[in-house]
């Protein structure tokens, strides 16, 4: 049952998704979806016409819970309830599309987008967390290991067949940082690795990034109508990636860069030659220094980095090859520290560091805080299993920044400029705040 907050926050949206029920046809089986280069840049086109991809990284685990937790197992009123709460704020703010990892049923995917129009990126981790390997569990997974390449490549084809034909599939997504994965022993985000390690760790990478096109063209000899992209971490291994990684359609990439991604475009166009898609950014809305949350900093970052997303697409002047990105994350993983302990508690321990994100970091200390990346907050779950969810100033920010289109006839760096500079963060907080007060 929807508690009264619930009843009243689902009220606020429902034009909003009647309007954009409305203009979905649940009779399209046949969407032709491809990224196309023009003298412009590089665009996503849905049936021909371009798509600016205004992501977000969507999932559904309520406090008390872990990755363990899957929606999908829940009873079908108990999703659409959870959906129906959920999709009516991602609609508000101009979100068009969501990163769903594997496990998502067809029908639910195609019930997201019949409904409320909204597209699935689907996500393969493609070894990143380990996998079974003759009845044992490998948690660090050997690309080079003949049974990892039967097995990887057994299951995106699985998954390319399973899928073919959904409707309201964007594409599909390959992977989740594991170049970070030959680094790290585990799950848990640790310091991004060191470059110098590069040299040392490149035959293991060689070996993984062959497989991912490997993985790309088993897929693409089943589905070709739909894109396929990869979430690397930054641009670690770029000369690899061009190497190894010709098939590919999308370079997708997980970069926390701070309020700029600085070379990133440039880079990728100069030396790859591939569109870009950032499949994770952003930042979390806890001060390690100050320990305490910080709102105004997080929207800040979210500011910048939205901005650049546009000011990158086809036709703004610059490299042109941005497709849009999915902002990092929904809403804040109560189990993201520690992963299996204190599920019921909003741990504030940083895990990891980043100079880059200047509001909190002091030399030597960790800063980033894993469970604090949501735009929203939770709430405890109530007597029937769901929450409530409570905008940060950094969805009011996005809000904003997604009513540009840089595909607008009108649309130029200096339209760009003046939209970006109307979005007041102070505003933002103000918002947010007056959002819990009403509640």
């Amino acid at each position: 049952m929807f508690s009264l907050k619930k009843l009243l926050a689902l009220l606020l949206f429902l034009p909003f998704l009647f309007s954009c029920a409305a203009a979905v046809d649940s009779e399209d089986k046949n969407q032709k979806i491809e990224v196309r280069q023009s003298e412009e840049g590089w665009k996503l086109l849905v049936d021909g016409e371009p798509f600016i991809v205004n992501g977000m990284n969507w999932d559904y685990f309520p406090p008390g819970t872990n990755y363990e937790y899957v929606l999908w197992e829940e009873s079908d009123e108990f999703i659409k309830e959870a959906l129906e709460y959920e999709m009516g704020y991602l609609v508000d703010m101009g979100v068009n599309a969501l990163r769903i990892y594997t496990g998502i049923p067809q029908r639910w995917i195609e019930y997201i987008y019949d409904t409320y129009g909204i597209y699935t990126m689907l996500n393969h981790s493609y070894g990143r967390y380990g996998m079974e390997l003759d009845g044992e569990w490998v948690a660090n997974t050997d690309y080079a290991d003949p049974r990892v390449r039967e097995r990887l490549l057994h299951e995106v084809s699985v998954l390319a067949t399973e899928y073919k034909g959904t409707r309201g599939l964007l594409l599909y997504l390959l992977g989740n940082e594991n170049n970070y994965g030959l680094f790290w022993s585990g799950a848990e985000t640790e310091n991004l690795p060191d470059s110098e390690l590069d040299e040392v760790y490149a035959e293991r990478a060689r070996d993984m990034y062959k497989l991912f096109n490997e993985g790309t063209l088993a897929m693409k000899e089943i589905d070709t109508t739909r894109p396929i992209s990869m979430a690397n971490g930054d641009l670690q291994f770029l000369d690899i990636i061009v190497e190894e990684v010709p098939d590919i359609d999308i370079f997708g990439t997980n970069t926390y860069r701070g309020i700029s991604f600085t070379n990133l475009y440039d880079r990728v166009a100069e030396e790859y030659g591939k569109p870009v898609l950032l499949t994770e950014f952003g930042a979390d809305a806890y001060n390690a220094k100050n320990q305490e949350e910080d709102e105004y900093c997080q929207a800040y970052y979210k500011h910048g980095n939205w901005k650049e997303i546009y000011m990158y697409a086809a036709g703004m002047g610059m490299a042109g090859n941005s497709l849009g990105g999915f902002t990092f994350q929904w809403s804040d993983g109560w189990w993201k520290y520690g992963q299996t302990e204190s599920l019921d508690v909003h741990n504030t321990e940083a895990s990891w560091a980043n100079a880059a994100y200047q509001c909190d970091y002091v030399e030597g200390e960790n800063n980033m805080n894993e469970e604090w990346f949501g735009i929203m907050a939770k709430s405890m779950t109530d007597e029937d299993g769901f929450f409530e969810l409570h905008p940060r100033a950094a969805y009011f920010v996005i809000k904003e920044a997604h009513r540009f289109n840089p595909y607008a006839e009108d649309a130029s760096l200096e339209a760009l400029e003046h939209h970006f500079e109307q979005i007041s963060l102070d505003e933002a907080v103000e918002r947010a705040e007056n959002y819990r007060n009403s509640r």
